[in-house]
């Protein structure tokens, strides 16, 4: 335990993320920094051998309803009102030149 991140560590990590950094800030960054992979340490003493690889917490189940069509084919309900029609579409102006 006990990580310690240096500063050219720091200077790194705040040119990557496109940071200008107070020495203040890059401090408390190395701290925030040096606790996280302290705490990753006291996971990683964990024993996970039999627990078996997830990507999530809950069970992710399909949810997605099969494709049924249940209305028909609208087309000449939505057409019967058209001021002008070219076979089965809107006929509009010409918008471009």
């Amino acid at each position: 335990m006990a990580n310690k991140i240096s500063d050219e560590t720091i200077e790194y990590v705040g040119i990557l993320a496109k940071l200008k950094l107070s020495e203040e800030e890059k401090e408390a960054a190395k701290a925030d920094m040096e606790k996280m992979l302290d705490y990753i340490d006291i996971l990683n003493e964990l024993d996970t051998s039999g627990v078996e690889p997830m990507s999530h917490v809950f069970p992710v189940n399909n949810v997605f309803r099969e494709d049924v069509v249940t209305n028909g084919d609208g087309r000449e309900s939505a057409l019967a009102n058209a001021p002008k029609r070219r076979e089965d579409s809107f006929e509009v102006p010409r918008t471009i030149g």
